[in-house]
């Protein structure tokens, strides 16, 4: 006997005490945020693009930046206050970011008005003081890169114009995310090609299927991830990362996510090397689905649309499409299903979108279409 046992027991009393008092508070802070795990954090992602390396076809973002100025406007979905979400996911040198402005205010990082982007890291600033937006607002980002960068990580085709140095163009270079407080509605990503990205609707028009979505869920939050070429399986220079390689990067990361929606594969049966059978896509949506499920999401998957017209269409790669919708209708591989196939189709012709819904050139739908898809999601499948 020490004579310290009494003693000792108090403090571990004490502790257990405050453990438990900490555990409790905890919960009442999950019951708030209507979640049975740790409390979702309240930011969510209103606007988003995912990165890819530049190439030497892209010039700008390949060569980098010296005392660069870059301007976007941006549309975003779910208001509230506001923070800036940057990153160089292919960098290879750390890059010097800021000033920054939003809507004309300063934006800081841990109160300074630069900081420094690690190489491959992100970087999200402190809540913007004195800025709070509505729903569908259009936030315009200015950020200064002083440089010299080398090349940057950015995104090739957001369909909507932006600057670098005064000159216009539709590539975003280092900002991933707008992050605001104000989601009162679904919270998304979509984790997508090019027919999320927008190709086949007009610049600066916000027609794409993933804001169509957002206009139809007043105070929803919806991130578009999509990147023009991208595929499931394979990796492309150009295209970037598969989804396999990027999905738990770009949708994972992303704060107070509760569902992703699944729409690739398309590119995986007609870009070359094309994948001939379908059990290799399936088993890339069951990982996918796996990964959703064990970070707490719920995973909505998107039937393969029809692309009969485009230049590598063939019976045979139609076929394959067939049965890979017909086993992501059966509902054993995602929780949801969102039907893009039969809401774009010809019914006189299933291998063929509708004269009205595509753009013009068999892949990609064009406004209507793109608002046939927003209106193939179910609500109920994305809370």
């Amino acid at each position: 006997m020490t004579g310290r046992g009494p003693a000792r027991r108090g403090v571990l009393y004490a502790a257990a005490a405050a453990g438990a008092a900490a555990v409790a508070a905890t919960a009442t802070d999950a019951r708030a945020a209507g979640t049975t795990g740790p409390a979702r954090s309240r930011w969510t992602t209103s606007w988003a693009t995912a990165q890819t390396a530049p190439t030497a076809t892209d010039p700008v973002a390949y060569a980098g930046l010296t005392d660069g100025d870059c301007t976007s406007l941006l549309r975003l979905s779910a208001g509230g206050a506001v923070r800036l979400r940057y990153a160089n996911t292919f960098g290879t040198a750390p890059v010097l970011v800021g000033p920054v402005t939003a809507d004309g205010r300063p934006v800081t990082f841990a109160g300074r008005s630069q900081e420094w982007l690690a190489a491959g890291a992100s970087l999200t600033s402190d809540t913007v003081a004195g800025l709070r937006v509505p729903d569908g607002a259009r936030l315009e980002v200015r950020t200064r890169v002083p440089g010299p960068t080398g090349p940057l990580s950015f995104h090739r085709n957001t369909h909507a114009w932006h600057t670098v140095d005064g000159v216009r163009t539709r590539s975003v270079l280092l900002l991933t995310g707008v992050e605001t407080t104000g989601a009162h509605g679904p919270v998304v990503a979509v984790f997508g090609d090019s027919i999320a990205e927008g190709v086949g609707t007009p610049d600066d028009a916000d027609l794409r299927w993933p804001d169509q979505l957002a206009r139809r869920l007043p105070g929803s939050a919806v991130a578009n991830l999509g990147i023009s070429g991208n595929r499931l399986l394979l990796d492309d220079v150009r295209f970037g990362p598969g989804g396999q390689a990027r999905f738990d990067r770009d949708v994972l990361g992303l704060p107070g996510l509760r569902t992703v929606l699944v729409h690739l594969g398309v590119n995986d049966l007609q870009q070359p090397p094309g994948q001939s059978g379908p059990d290799q896509v399936l088993a890339g949506y069951r990982q996918l689905a796996l990964r959703a499920r064990g970070a707490g999401l719920r995973v909505v998957g998107a039937t393969i649309t029809p692309f009969e017209g485009w230049t590598r269409w063939s019976p045979e790669l139609d076929a394959v499409r067939g049965h890979i919708n017909r086993a992501v209708r059966t509902g054993r591989i995602f929780d949801g299903v969102a039907d893009f196939d039969a809401a774009v189709r010809d019914p006189d012709r299933p291998s063929r979108m509708l004269p009205a819904h595509d753009s013009g050139d068999g892949l990609h739908p064009g406004p209507s279409g793109h608002a046939a898809l927003a209106a193939a999601v179910d609500r109920r499948h994305l809370l």
